[in-house]
């Protein structure tokens, strides 16, 4: 068949848990004027000339959005998926909403995806940096790898809640703290299990959780894989700190 869907294996939960798959570091992006002409040009190829609408209950729309995003995973790989997790579903994407939101003209609908496919890029590249900021280092004893567990849990679930994420925005954390414990070489597997004892369906969507909830989860992650409280006083450490809460 010749539709881009077809050509393009279906994205698995497996797969978007392995950070090795969106890792900027192992993906190289370039885009240019020409790049960003090229994208829009295919995209618009997929766009109906007459819309579904309410009516055809957003047929057209939404088969256009599966057929946009084939494309855009085919030419870009794996990493590229992202790019139409929407704010409203727990993502961090503002620019694409959804096939009957963001489907419009052909042009309109064209920048959007150019402009959300950049919005998520340049997302797994701040993600990255705090990843590498937060890590602990590779020769921390335990009760130091704790600390920088506990404070980068913290910090990884408030970058989560200031991405704009509504509606499941804790599966995003969930998921960024998975990504997390895996760039510094623990087993997806494991990383899985630590980070859902560690929340245990204590966040909720559509709700904030107070500072105090973060911070025991945190606890909660460091002592699971460490056996070792969190290092406290943190007077010692305010250079770390101030450094860490640049990211």
């Amino acid at each position: 068949m010749p539709f881009p869907e077809n050509r393009v294996p279906p994205t698995t939960y497996e797969g978007i848990r392995n950070w090795d798959e969106l890792d900027p570091a192992r993906h190289p992006f370039a885009w240019d004027e020409d790049e960003d002409t090229h994208l829009r040009s295919l995209v618009r190829e997929w766009v109906p000339p007459v819309l579904s609408g309410m009516a055809g209950w957003w047929q057209g729309e939404h088969w256009c959005a599966s057929q946009v995003d084939a494309i855009i995973r085919e030419r870009y790989g794996s990493w590229a998926w992202g790019w139409n997790w929407c704010y409203r579903d727990g993502g961090p994407i503002g620019n694409w909403v959804c096939g009957p939101s963001s489907v419009t003209t052909p042009d309109e609908t064209a920048a959007r995806v150019a402009a959300a496919l950049l919005e998520w890029r340049e997302w797994l590249e701040r993600t990255a940096q705090r990843f590498a900021a937060l890590a602990p280092p590779s020769d921390a004893s335990p009760e130091d790898r704790s600390w920088h567990l506990e404070r980068a849990c913290v910090r990884l679930v408030t970058y989560t809640l200031d991405s704009g994420a509504e509606g499941g925005w804790h599966g995003q954390a969930s998921m960024v703290l998975g990504w997390f414990l895996t760039a510094t070489g623990m087993d997806q597997a494991e990383a899985g299990r630590a980070v859902e004892s560690a929340i245990g369906g204590r966040f909720k969507s559509w709700v904030t959780p107070e500072r105090k909830l973060i911070e025991s989860v945190g606890e909660d992650l460091a002592v699971g894989l460490t056996g070792h409280t969190p290092y406290r006083d943190h007077r010692e450490r305010a250079a770390l700190e101030a450094l860490h809460d640049r990211y």
